[in-house]
């Protein structure tokens, strides 16, 4: 999708690029083409590291970005589970045998093996907390010769993509020898990941012993750059080869055959503590509702770029709008001048502009609202132990198995990882059950939306817009993955002339 670019003051971004000065230096210059035909791509990513890279935190998804860590299963673009580490797979009962892929080594030149696999799996089953992947499974591995069983407490049709998570990927045994897992030199990967620094960058170079698709490129040099501004302005500059989510306000400074916008599944949602404060009255988060203007928000602060939302599922999956039915909800209370705090983070440029423009709707309505604006490192851990009275996130529903039953489970069960809103019902918890339980096709879709309907109706989230992202990529890249799943990025196609 393509918009006409408009006039607006560089002096921002001349401002900005200055922060990017140099910032690819050190290392292998980007114009490296040491024998590769090409040169290292220079990659501006949005979030620094969170957990230090471990695999068992959202970090997996950087791994994952830079084709440097690998799973079993990997999905297609419908969300069905194909080959990666493993060749196949089959069900029988509670338990899947996976065959593993031959002649695989790890970066420090250790053989892929069932036992290898084995202790990947059981160190994130026993992670605390677990990977969002397997909130509510009890997964065990076993080897069986070159095999891999795998077994859960209850049937689960979904332990193939379960698999696919990201979060799960298989690396050597030395990654995890630490208190943290440490995935430098230990994934599968076409590149191998040689150095990080800190929150800073991180380096990688082509693994010429990949058991796939040599890459292309020679390596990769990494730079974390929260700023928005710089990010669009690195790839202005040409200091960056691809750029990693433009802010909605910067896409139309850049030439408009750089940048690329795909629907995401991803919802901008506002989380209501249901637990203590204001919001554990259903009346009042029904007020807070009714209050919100999605629509004003997605012309204001998306520049139109973003999709009003319906329900938590947005339009990157279409058959959530077709199975949906309207939802009982409480009846609106009396604001009565309570006062709220609403939290988020700057990361994302345009969350801030939500919270402003969500804190004048709801005065209008009758709140008091402060808000409490952070890095989301400064910030998860509050969120998470229910510091705040709502808290505005921006979700990927289908981020970890390609499947929506999960995310809903992690963000609205009573024992979910990521449960913001602190939610704790029991028809919820059933509807929920029900969906991660449900065969897959037409009776999991059914499911599932009976799950968001169970969460709508409590009012502990309010989905107002789904996203869409804006990737950068300079002339003369090719091979760049636009993933709506985000697990792809730099890919072994990926080619800077």
């Amino acid at each position: 999708m393509r918009v006409p670019a408009r006039l607006v003051p560089l002096t921002a971004l001349t401002a900005a690029s200055a922060l990017l000065t140099g910032c690819f230096a050190g290392g292998q210059p980007a114009s490296d083409d040491s024998g590769a035909g090409g040169k290292r791509i220079r990659l501006a990513m949005m979030l620094p590291p969170r957990s230090a890279l471990s695999p068992l935190s959202d970090d997996a998804f950087k791994l994952s970005r830079w084709s440097t860590a690998e799973t079993l299963v990997k999905l297609n673009a419908d969300g069905d589970a194909e080959p990666a580490l493993a060749t196949g797979w089959k069900q029988s009962g509670r338990s899947w045998t996976f065959t593993l892929r031959e002649k695989v080594t790890f970066h420090d030149g250790t053989e892929l093996t069932a036992k290898a696999v084995v202790n990947s799996l059981d160190k994130a089953a026993a992670a605390s907390p677990k990977p969002r992947i397997l909130d509510g499974v009890d997964l065990t591995a076993k080897a069986d010769g070159g095999k891999v069983i795998v077994t859960t407490a209850t049937e689960d049709p979904l332990v193939p993509q379960r698999l696919s998570s990201p979060q799960l990927s298989i690396l050597a045994a030395k990654a995890y020898r630490g208190k943290v897992v440490d995935p430098v030199g230990a994934g599968t990967g076409p590149f191998e990941l040689t150095k990080v620094d800190g929150t800073s960058s991180a380096a990688l170079d082509r693994y010429d012993r990949y058991w796939g698709k040599k890459a292309k490129a020679p390596g990769i040099d990494v730079r974390f750059v929260p700023d928005g501004t710089a990010r669009a302005a690195s790839l202005r500059s040409g200091e960056a080869d691809i750029v990693e989510a433009i802010p909605v306000s910067q896409a139309a400074v850049l030439d408009q055959d750089l940048i690329t916008e795909v629907p995401m599944p991803r919802t901008n949602t506002l989380y209501l503590n249901t637990e203590k404060g204001p919001f554990k009255n259903a009346g009042l988060r029904a007020a807070a509702r009714g209050a919100i203007d999605a629509e004003s928000i997605v012309k204001g602060v998306y520049e139109g770029r973003a999709d009003v939302a319906e329900g938590l599922l947005g339009p990157a999956l279409p058959w959530a709008a077709e199975l949906r039915k309207p939802v009982r909800r409480a009846a609106a209370g009396d604001p009565a001048g309570r006062t709220i705090t609403i939290g988020t983070f700057t990361d994302r440029a345009e969350l801030p502009e939500v919270a402003a423009a969500l804190q004048q709707q709801l005065q209008k309505a009758g709140f008091k609202v402060k808000l409490d604006v952070r890095e989301y490192a400064n910030i998860e851990s509050d969120a998470l132990a229910g510091e705040f009275d709502a808290f505005i996130l921006s979700r990927a529903t289908v981020l970890d198995s390609g499947d929506p039953a999960a995310y809903l489970y992690s963000d609205f069960a009573s024992d979910g990882s990521f449960n913001l809103a602190q939610l704790a019902d029991p028809a919820v918890d059933k509807a929920l059950k029900k969906a991660g339980g449900a065969r897959s096709g037409d009776p999991r879709r059914a499911a599932v939306i009976a799950a968001e309907a169970a969460v709508l109706g409590t009012d502990a989230a309010v989905p107002m817009l789904h996203e869409r992202v804006i990737q950068g990529d300079a002339e003369g890249v090719t091979g760049v993955a636009h993933d709506p799943r985000e697990r792809e990025l730099v890919t072994a196609d990926t080619y800077v002339k």
